[in-house]
């Protein structure tokens, strides 16, 4: 089973209709036991990063020690950008620091937020993206972005002026900026590549 870190932020109950709807064991819970006993882990997320992570409170030291001890986790748009070590939203906050990099302002020139369909080139050796092909168009949403300094980490990027992370790979911990729910055919692909990495894990 697939839980999917209920603390109230965001697009919680979204991200569970779409694993729902491609067939998925899923379930919304912040209780310890649960998320203890998962396949995988979503954190999903739709707030500025300090709320966040104040919402998240204990249950992020949890996330971190489970990430850590390789079960697969999946950050979503916010959930996310607190893969990293800090962001600079609204003053400095410090994220669960699973991947080296921070969480910067998209630069002026650009229109903020960035919001709607951007094509992302993929990697061939990145999990997520398994079956898709080189480039797809998926739905984003955010006024930051990750500035990804993990020389462990593999990424792909859009293109909106600049090259900007849309996903990241680090052995077990996967994020997307974009919005995986609400990226048609493709984002559903995504979240079904999540779960067979976490069906194989937990094989």
């Amino acid at each position: 089973m697939i839980v999917v870190i209920d603390y109230n932020v965001g697009n919680v109950r979204s991200v569970c209709n779409a694993f729902r709807h491609i067939g998925c064991d899923v379930a919304l819970s912040r209780d310890s036991e649960t998320i203890e006993n998962a396949a995988g882990l979503v954190l999903p997320g739709v707030a500025a990063f300090g709320y966040a992570v104040s919402a998240l409170g204990s249950l992020g030291d949890l996330i971190r020690k489970i990430a850590l001890s390789g079960k697969p986790l999946l950050g979503i748009c916010v959930g996310y950008q607190m893969l990293f070590d800090h962001s600079s939203e609204h003053g400095r906050h410090k994220g669960l620091g699973l991947v080296t990099g921070s969480v910067v302002a998209i630069p002026p020139g650009r229109t903020i937020p960035h919001m709607g369909w951007n094509q992302v080139k993929m990697p061939e050796d990145m999990d997520l993206f398994a079956g898709l092909g080189q480039e797809k168009h998926f739905y984003f949403a955010h006024s930051f972005y990750a500035d990804v300094t993990d020389g462990q980490a593999k990424v792909a990027y859009t293109d909106y002026g600049f090259d900007l992370a849309a996903s990241v790979q680090k052995a077990n911990i996967y994020g997307v900026q974009f919005h995986p729910e609400k990226s048609s055919k493709a984002g559903l692909q995504v979240l079904k590549n999540f779960s067979d990495i976490c069906k194989k894990e937990k094989a």
